[in-house]
């Protein structure tokens, strides 16, 4: 089995920036066996993409890029309640949402319309509209950089928390994730209560009483389509910043000051506030730096309109230190820089 290998290769397709950036080396796997094997003769720095839509290229990568497109929607077990499947690494998130729907398997719909891969997924821990990838993870497989062999992280090892993940600390750099497992729900259980799921589907005129998960994906789809801008036009990495966890003290001195805060309380007593609603407190909402700008609908969302990130990273850091000034809150950045 042959791996091609190409030089000098752009990787403008393969980031939803559209940062024009060329990687020294660059390859395509689609199994766990040519992922070894192409790991088995490289020396150079790695740089392992998926949907590319987590990802600030600053430059071009002097290594070996490799795109994942492991392949895969595997049932292992089924109960009259649940089932457990093998998904690659490399399907599309949404597919996988929209095909679990379609063959009744429940628990993901709320996590419809993310872009990027599988792969990504537990890294970051995805989450959306009350639900997170933790709440379904069963174990995630890995080859190992050390030794090229495969590992399989339980739920518990991959110590999931807001974003975050083992893979964004101890093992990050490690590990290539190749398979993810997931327990899935075989009876429909809603959750309507986070954002305005609930309100929307009131207004756009469904019966709460009779809502079914295919539904609810799709509301959620409306929703975040209304909100977020098409990459393929307004390149973007979705939210650029991380909502921030504040305790109850911080949470009240905020409010003093900003008595409509946007809050979500967590379980362990902190409380998520809304970045996207403390940036447009602030006045950025639709501002423009350079090459990049605060999308006029979702602060959250900067786009890029140039061919590098400079002008981006420059303006989160901006806006990172407007939030910090104004309310003593150090706004986190969600994707990975490189």
């Amino acid at each position: 089995m042959s791996i091609t290998i190409a030089q000098d290769y752009s990787l403008r397709p393969f980031n939803t920036l559209a940062v024009a950036a060329r990687a020294a080396r660059f390859c395509k796997v689609q199994s766990v066996l040519e992922l070894q094997q192409v790991l088995a003769q490289n020396t150079d720095p790695l740089l392992i993409l998926g949907g590319g839509s987590n990802l600030v290229l600053t430059g071009d990568f002097p290594g070996l890029v490799i795109l994942n497109r492991i392949p895969g929607i595997e049932m292992l077990e089924q109960t009259a309640d649940q089932v457990l499947i093998r998904v690659g690494a490399g399907e599309i998130w949404d597919h996988l949402v929209e095909t679990c729907v379609a063959r009744g398997w429940f628990g993901l719909e709320n996590l419809s319309w993310i872009p990027g891969s599988v792969g990504a997924a537990p890294i970051q821990n995805i989450g959306a509209y009350g639900v997170e990838l933790k709440d379904v993870v069963e174990c995630v497989e890995t080859l190992c950089l050390e030794d090229l062999l495969p590992r399989a992280f339980s739920a518990r090892q991959c110590r999931f928390g807001y974003r975050d993940s083992v893979f964004k600390r101890s093992e990050q750099g490690r590990h290539i994730i190749t398979h993810v497992q997931l327990r899935l729900s075989r009876q429909p259980s809603l959750h309507l209560d986070y954002g305005e799921i609930r309100r929307c589907a009131e207004q756009w005129g469904y019966d709460i009483a009779q809502l079914t998960p295919l539904d609810v994906r799709q509301i959620i789809i409306r929703i975040r389509s209304a909100k977020l801008p098409d990459p393929a036009t307004a390149p973007n990495v979705g939210s650029f910043f991380k909502n921030p966890l504040v305790g109850a003290a911080d949470f009240e001195r905020i409010k003093a000051d900003a008595p409509g805060v946007v809050a979500y309380p967590q379980a362990d007593g902190t409380l998520k506030l809304a970045a996207g609603w403390l940036i447009d407190q602030l006045g950025w909402k639709g501002r423009r730096q350079g090459c990049a700008r605060v999308h006029d609908r979702q602060a959250l969302v900067l786009i890029n309109e140039g061919s590098s990130s400079h002008d981006l990273l420059e303006l989160a850091g901006n806006i990172q230190q407007a939030v910090l000034q104004r309310w003593g809150i150090e706004l986190e950045i969600e994707p990975s820089v490189v």
